[in-house]
């Protein structure tokens, strides 16, 4: 029987006025569960209802404002009745899959995230990304070894779309050296650190201490690893992937393809944009992808 699979989107994908959107679209009862949510920070809400998209490129505001959708979202959908066999998230969205696989309720899941793009938009750890297109994750990696400092291959996106992360400087420097071995792009992406990078280790020790203000249980729903594509079983062994998804890879093609050989067929995309389904298409066609980015889509995937 083929199976369903939910995945929630990274940073990026907010823009201006995205909370006050969803707000307006969900019934009384989630408007209380939002005010609930922000009840304690209302600097975070304000951005996310009436913001600018400069201010939301701030991590601090981003990671909420994208997690508030995947959260809300995916509530409305399990009233619906469409529950997953499978959740997976790529970067930020492992976070919002702990809501999905019953880890954290909505409240604590929303709640840990804005610690945590509070604790990454204050880290000023000294870094960047870049993403190189049209090679091989194999021959980045090779690169990435050849390059004098610290660069290194974190998110491996799709076949040939691999994301690298390190010192800014030595990133920059490097560049044109991707394209000197087969890139048909070389491209720095507008970010305030190098996420995912071993840099970012002083973060994730910070992170670990506040799992502690949390309570977690065991999930529900099985959920795949960004840094290793294996099933996570119990509240440790998420804890202990979360803690080091900080400074590991995103390794989102190695996800697809285990959600793949588990029978998951259908995977539903909850937040805003449509990133992961087109990376999803680049590495199995023949999984069917729906996106939940608003409630008007909720109605259609059951139709």
């Amino acid at each position: 029987m083929s199976k369903i699979a939910f995945v929630f989107p990274g940073q990026g994908t907010q823009y201006a006025g995205m909370g006050k959107k969803l707000y307006d679209e969900v019934n009384d009862d989630n408007k209380k569960l939002i005010d609930e949510i922000f009840k304690n920070n209302e600097d975070i809400k304000r951005v996310i209802f009436e913001g600018t998209d400069e201010e939301l490129k701030n991590t601090k505001y981003a990671q909420p404002a994208i997690a508030l959708f995947s959260v809300v979202l995916t509530k409305l959908l399990k009233e619906k009745g469409i529950n997953a066999d499978f959740v997976a998230g790529h970067s930020l969205g492992e976070y919002s899959s702990l809501y999905a696989a019953g880890v954290l309720n909505e409240i604590d899941t929303l709640k840990l995230i804005s610690k945590r793009g509070e604790i990454m938009s204050s880290a000023n750890i000294d870094g960047g990304m870049a993403a190189i297109l049209g090679l091989s994750a194999e021959d980045v990696e090779n690169i990435c070894g050849e390059i004098d400092g610290i660069v290194e291959a974190v998110n491996y996106n799709e076949p040939k779309q691999t994301v690298i992360a390190g010192k800014k400087e030595v990133i920059e420097k490097n560049l044109e050296l991707f394209k000197e071995k087969g890139a048909r792009r070389a491209l720095p992406l507008a970010v305030s650190g190098p996420f995912h990078s071993s840099l970012m280790k002083p973060v994730a020790e910070i992170l670990k201490k506040e799992f502690e203000n949390y309570t977690w249980n065991n999930p529900a729903t099985r959920i795949i690893a960004n840094t290793t594509a294996n099933i996570l079983n119990s509240a440790d062994e998420i804890q202990n992937e979360l803690y080091s998804q900080t400074f590991g890879p995103v390794k989102w093609v190695d996800t697809i393809n285990k959600l793949a050989e588990n029978g998951v067929t259908k995977i539903y995309e909850i937040g805003p944009g449509k990133v992961l389904a087109g990376l999803i298409k680049k590495i199995n066609k023949e999984i069917e992808v729906i996106n939940i980015e608003n409630v008007e889509n909720l109605s259609d995937s059951i139709n």
